[in-house]
């Protein structure tokens, strides 16, 4: 297990990168898991990001890519819940880093 270090403040982070305790997470410590994944967060990617989260919140897990996008495309319209968008945004791996960086469970179905 790894630390990342936000404000003074050290937070677990798995081999992978994501938070070993979900309430650790706050915009600062998104901030700083995007800089290490060489992202830095504009608008777009906080929508997507608070989406998650409240994703989360109904249904207690991190949505694949698929399920992604069908709430993406619910939640915000077809022109920003489609893959095109969201690949773009999240590096090709929107499930995976969208979730990471929402301080999310790795979606179970990614590798």
């Amino acid at each position: 297990m790894s630390a990342l270090i936000v404000n003074g403040m050290s937070i677990a982070i798995d081999q992978e990168g994501f938070l070993v305790d979900l309430d650790e997470w706050t915009e600062p410590v998104a901030e700083a898991l995007a800089q290490a994944e060489g992202l830095n967060l504009e608008a777009e990617h906080w929508e997507i990001l608070w989406l998650l989260r409240e994703f989360y919140r109904e249904f207690q897990l991190s949505p694949a890519t698929r399920p992604l996008i069908k709430y993406t495309a619910l939640k915000l319209g077809p022109e920003k819940g489609n893959s095109m968008h969201l690949n773009r945004l999240f590096k090709g791996t929107p499930a995976k880093l969208a979730a990471k960086l929402a301080g999310l469970p790795k979606p179970s179905n990614c590798i």
